[in-house]
């Protein structure tokens, strides 16, 4: 991507990121002592450009996202006007781009291209929260632009009848740049905090917590601002090409309806797994829309929270052949509530494929979970062969991979051989072009961390001949994008 470079002076100077502290701790019984107002949306203009980390509790059990905004111009929505926003998402192996029409009062999401819809939901109840408390509307006496030295911006009805306050001023480093913020937030059993900056329109970072009354609290939001550019006048996403909607292809189902259920407890009897799927015979290529509750074995109505848990696809002696969190990029999935929402997709072909609903145990969320209440339950399911699949790997078949690549994959597995011999086979495939290289890759040749042992599992099954070409590339393509392989 050609993106201009605003050097460090801009960003000083232009934005408030700066080493010059507003005086740590300063704090008067009505807010902070410092001057001025703040609104979501305050000093948005054209050819601005935002990149945030982020993740939202409804959004993939908060999964993190990449969120990449460009202001492009303006729009007019009938007698409305929009700010015209570009975005790309990146989400795992997938990679969403379009469009956004933010409003100018605030710049939450009015319109938003049908593939953005999950993300525009969490973008307006994350990064554009705020926006219910401080908006551009200046007649507004309570939703208004809010003063940082106010004793409070409103009362958060929904979590205990708790206040939004400016709490103190902080400076904080972020990927973007060094930042003189306020922090707003509110107490429900955790410290909620949001980082704001003066003249800046999106809030610099946030963690926040659901609002629950027993156990521990899952993370509702939390994202950090990564880059901030100012008068992009050429498009910073045109060349970048959005993961192929194999869904609209295949004309799967998005809708789903008449579940089968089951209730079973766990092998080692730890806990009872209730689980409704749909459809009741899933497609190839398409997804399984799960619903699973974490059951007390001794209590049939009381959910389990705090759980660590995943989706395998096993053989039948019950090794692991895919897991769902690894395909993401995560170690395990986690869940607060003890109940489960979540789409799989299907990359396995036709025929009975057992899925075990996996549990590693208990704890906080970025803690070693607790195996006591570990096991798994294993689910079996018809899969239907899809014609249109058929079709459309003909007309997507990557060109053949030599037989070298994948004894190479084989050995790199099994530690028969380092990463550099293994990286010189990657780049073989891209000098062929038969793999492409995302579009934001940086020019180097050497591992710069740590790959995860995923990626080795996905290479020997892909040598063994357990997963096809097409998993293996996503898997390669995935440590490109996020510059754990960095490849000339």
């Amino acid at each position: 991507m050609n993106i201009l470079v605003i050097g460090l002076l801009t960003i000083l100077l232009g934005v408030g990121f700066s080493n010059i502290s507003y005086g740590q701790g300063v704090q008067t019984a009505g807010g902070v002592d410092v001057e001025g107002t703040w609104y979501l949306g305050e000093g948005l203009k054209v050819g601005d450009y935002f990149e945030y980390s982020l993740c939202e509790i409804d959004l993939n059990d908060c999964a993190p996202i990449k969120l990449k905004m460009w202001i492009k111009g303006e729009i007019q929505n009938e007698s409305e006007s929009l700010w015209d926003t570009k975005v790309v998402v990146i989400d795992g192996n997938k990679i969403i781009q379009g469009s956004m029409g933010l409003g100018k009062t605030a710049p939450e999401p009015v319109l938003f291209d049908d593939d953005l819809f999950d993300y525009a939901i969490g973008f307006k109840s994350s990064l554009a929260w705020l926006s219910a408390f401080a908006t551009a509307n200046e007649d507004d006496r309570i939703h208004g632009p809010q003063k940082f030295s106010d004793a409070a911006w409103g009362k958060i009805g929904a979590i205990g009848g708790a206040q939004l306050i400016p709490k103190r001023t902080e400076t904080i480093n972020t990927p973007a740049g060094t930042a003189d913020t306020v922090v707003v937030g509110w107490y429900s059993g955790n410290n909620n905090e949001i980082w704001i900056l003066d003249d800046f329109p999106f809030p610099v970072k946030a963690l926040t917590y659901a609002w629950v009354t027993t156990g521990i609290a899952p993370i509702m939001y939390q994202y950090t601002l990564l880059d901030y550019k100012e008068n992009i006048t050429d498009d910073p996403f045109k060349d970048v090409k959005s993961t192929i909607p194999k869904e609209k292809l295949l004309e799967c189902p998005t809708e789903f309806h008449n579940y089968v259920s089951g209730r079973e407890s766990t092998n080692t009897f730890s806990m009872l797994i209730q689980y409704n799927y749909s459809p009741e015979v899933p497609i190839e290529g398409c997804s399984i829309d799960w619903k699973i509750n974490f059951m007390n074995k001794y209590n049939e109505v009381e959910f389990i929270d705090q759980v660590h848990y995943d989706i395998w696809v096993v053989d039948d002696a019950g090794n692991k052949i895919r897991s769902y969190a690894q395909d993401i990029g995560r170690a395990d999935l986690f869940n607060g509530f003890g109940q489960v929402h979540i789409l799989l997709p299907v990359e396995e072909k036709a025929g009975i494929v057992k899925y075990a609903i996996f549990v590693h145990g208990t704890g906080s969320e970025y803690e070693v979970p607790n195996p006591e209440l570990g096991g798994y339950v294993i689910v079996e399911i018809e899969i239907a062969e899809n014609l249109l699949l058929r079709e459309l790997d003909n007309d997507m078949s990557y060109p053949e991979i030599p037989s070298w690549i994948k004894n190479n994959a084989g050995w790199w597995a099994a530690g028969q051989i380092g990463d550099d011999s293994f990286i010189q086979g990657i780049q073989f495939l891209i000098k062929e072009n038969i793999m492409k290289i995302p579009s934001d890759t940086q020019d180097s040749s050497s591992v710069s961390n740590e790959i995860p042992s995923w990626i080795k599992n996905n290479a020997g099954w892909w040598a063994a001949g357990q997963i096809g070409d097409d998993s293996f590339i996503q898997g390669i393509q995935f440590l490109i994008k996020e510059n754990i392989i960095k490849i000339t």
